[in-house]
């Protein structure tokens, strides 16, 4: 049975992305050294984690996050 995908932008998903802060997000990993850093993360982690275990780390890092505010 297919699983069918929830929006990160609102809906039923527990949390809800900023359109805003995602734009801003996109535009921060473009951008001179932070961007080269950025893409040089996420092409170790596209080559070391699954999809699923991608999305975990998302959720865990957006998690720490909110914990260390």
């Amino acid at each position: 049975m297919a699983v069918e995908p929830v929006s990160i932008l609102g809906g039923k998903s527990v949390y809800c992305i900023n359109e805003g802060q995602l734009k801003d997000a996109c535009a921060l990993a473009q951008e001179g050294e932070a961007g080269e850093r950025i893409q040089a993360e996420l092409a170790r982690i596209g080559e070391n984690l699954s999809r699923n275990e991608q999305a975990a780390l998302a959720f865990m890092i957006i998690e720490n996050l909110r914990n260390s505010a």
